[in-house]
């Protein structure tokens, strides 16, 4: 392999390329606000206000399996349920008001689900203003009476910098703090302590993290940096950075994940997951 600056490049792919540059090539592609239009991510992009952003990001992440064109219309039929306006339902609804939500259903995902969802983004937004401080170890703490129910939540000083797998971590311990969640609820929300590749929520963390002037990803959040992300590691970027060389693990799993992010952190330490561009349009755009 080629040599630069005394630090070793996996720039030779596959059938010779040049990877770095092919790579960048389509991202240039991808990263663009057509993108947007037949990708899960035009469902947090219809809308202004950062929490209805943050609330519909992370549910369109989480619904994102199957066909695209699919998963777009659950979201839409999703929102129109909660009147157009997510943040304001989630607040300011009564129980009757969650009547019509009964009926949603996306493959595995339910009406319980949907009902543990709001109330866990009810009681987050009643401390925070924000849905990137429940990714944030230490920042959020729950506090129990001697019946093991809720009583208050406290605020400790946040990490900086905190890892990503600390944080997804954290985030499904927190998730799932409110009494009486459904069991059935925790395998739509995985961590890297399940050895899962959580997909899905890197994919979300790209959105809300990453920062550039293209469009797609949001950038709305701070504490977590763009340089400590992880590819969001799919049936399509597996396969075609398997193809490029950039796995050798056998299994796919977290380690997979990190260890494909580490190979893109030699093309752009600190934006590696803007590759998720290429390899996932190289996967289905292209059928690379």
């Amino acid at each position: 392999m080629p040599k630069k600056a005394g630090i070793e490049l996996p720039l030779q792919g596959a059938g010779g390329l040049n990877l770095k540059a092919f790579l960048d090539a389509k991202v240039a592609q991808y990263n663009q606000p057509d993108f947007i239009k037949n990708d899960p991510v035009s469902i947090p992009h219809l809308f202004t206000q950062k929490q209805d952003i943050e609330i519909m990001g992370f549910w369109a992440a989480t619904l994102a399996w199957g066909q695209r064109v699919t998963i777009i219309n659950k979201c839409k039929e999703l929102i129109a349920l909660m009147d157009g306006a997510p943040y304001d339902f989630i607040m300011n609804h009564q129980e009757p008001d969650l009547k019509k939500l009964l009926k949603f259903k996306h493959r595995t995902f339910n009406d319980i689900d949907t009902l543990y969802f709001i109330a866990f983004f009810r009681y987050h937004y009643e401390h925070f203003e924000s849905l990137e401080d429940a990714f944030i170890p230490n920042q959020t703490v729950i506090q129990s009476d001697s019946e093991g129910s809720l009583t208050r939540m406290s605020v400790i000083q946040a990490q900086t910098n905190t890892a990503v797998e600390a944080a997804l971590n954290h985030f499904r311990q927190y998730f799932f703090s409110l009494p009486d969640y459904p069991h059935r609820t925790k395998k739509h929300v995985s961590s890297p302590s399940q050895k899962s590749t959580c997909k899905r929520l890197n994919m979300f963390l790209r959105w809300m993290v990453r920062k550039d002037n293209h469009g797609v990803d949001f950038g709305i959040w701070n504490q977590i940096k763009p340089a400590d992300l992880i590819m969001p590691c799919d049936l399509h970027v597996d396969r075609v950075a398997r193809k490029l060389n950039l796995i050798s693990r056998k299994q796919t799993d977290w380690q997979t994940a990190v260890e494909l992010t580490e190979r893109l952190k030699k093309f752009d330490p600190t934006d590696p997951v803007k590759y998720d561009f290429a390899l996932f349009g190289l996967g289905i755009e292209e059928k690379f």
